[in-house]
């Protein structure tokens, strides 16, 4: 699978780079990319079915538990991929009980080593190839190889 992406202004390496990670983790034909830092209310990247009904709403960072709330109740599914170190640990401790009764719910987490070796294989113009076993990534382009596995803190309970 092919994709394009730019750099939205004021968006760091690392941040990009979880994007495109959260791309990999996700992919499908109808996935797209949000339109970013700058708009609110939308998603980092969202999967809409042909009914127009989002399948899989996909947020990157921190967001506070009224944003994952809302994307929670207008999507089949909702994932955060959340990276900062201390300071996602800090968020997930503050925001975890607040959002266990979403049932559509998942939350990963990156260590820190993992989210800044990502920004590391930033380049203007990459190709990268990417493997997904068993939770595992790996990731490989000229910039080097990289092996990630993303740990979960929430896993959804769909029915």
């Amino acid at each position: 699978m092919t994709s394009n992406m730019c750099r939205e202004k004021g968006q760091t390496d690392e941040r990009m780079m979880v994007r495109l990670l959260a791309f990999a983790l996700n992919a499908s034909p109808s996935l797209v990319f949000g339109r970013g830092l700058s708009t609110e209310d939308e998603a980092d990247l969202m999967d809409v079915d042909p009914t127009g009904a989002i399948d899989n709403w996909i947020d990157v960072g921190l967001p506070d538990e009224k944003s994952i709330r809302r994307a929670a109740n207008r999507s089949r599914r909702m994932l955060v991929l959340s990276y900062g170190g201390r300071g996602a640990e800090i968020w997930w401790q503050q925001t975890a009980a607040k959002v266990s009764g979403l049932r559509n719910l998942s939350v990963l987490a990156l260590e820190p080593a993992a989210s800044q070796a990502l920004g590391a294989l930033a380049e203007r113009t990459m190709r990268l190839q990417c493997t997904i076993q068993d939770g595992m990534v790996w990731l490989g382009g000229a910039a080097g190889d990289l092996e990630i596995t993303p740990r979960i803190l929430q896993s959804p309970v769909l029915s």
